[in-house]
C-alpha cells in the first residue's frame, strides 16, 4: 500500500515554539494542514515547487513570447520576538518520504 506523499519544511532554528504558517497567504490550522514535530512542519499533501527554468523557457520569457505559469506555493512562518511580528519567507518543502 502507498502511503500518501507529504511535504517537509524544516524550521529555522530562531524560530520560536508559537508561530503561524501560511501557504500562498492563507493561514494554516495546525492538526488539520499541518503538524509539527521537532524542527519540522509537516503537510500532509504535496506543495508544488516551479523549480529552475531552463534556458528556452528564460529565453522565450526575456522575448515577450511566453509566460511561466506553473503552480509554485510559497510557505511563510509569523511568530513574534521582542514584542514585534516577524515573517519569515523563502523557507524550502521538501518531498518527505516519512
Amino acid at each position: 500500500m502507498e502511503m500518501p506523499e507529504r511535504t517537509r519544511v524544516d524550521l529555522p532554528d530562531h524560530i520560536p515554539s508559537v508561530f503561524d504558517v501560511y501557504v500562498n497567504g492563507v493561514r494554516q490550522q495546525p492538526g488539520r494542514d499541518f503538524e509539527v514535530a521537532g524542527r519540522a512542519i509537516y503537510f500532509p499533501r504535496p506543495l508544488a515547487q516551479e523549480g529552475n527554468l531552463g534556458f528556452l523557457r528564460w529565453a522565450s520569457m526575456w522575448l515577450g513570447i511566453a509566460g511561466t505559469y506553473r503552480k509554485h506555493e510559497t510557505v511563510d512562518i509569523v511568530y513574534e520576538h521582542d514584542g514585534r511580528r516577524e515573517v519569515e519567507t523563502g523557507l524550502v518543502p521538501v518531498a518527505d518520504e516519512g
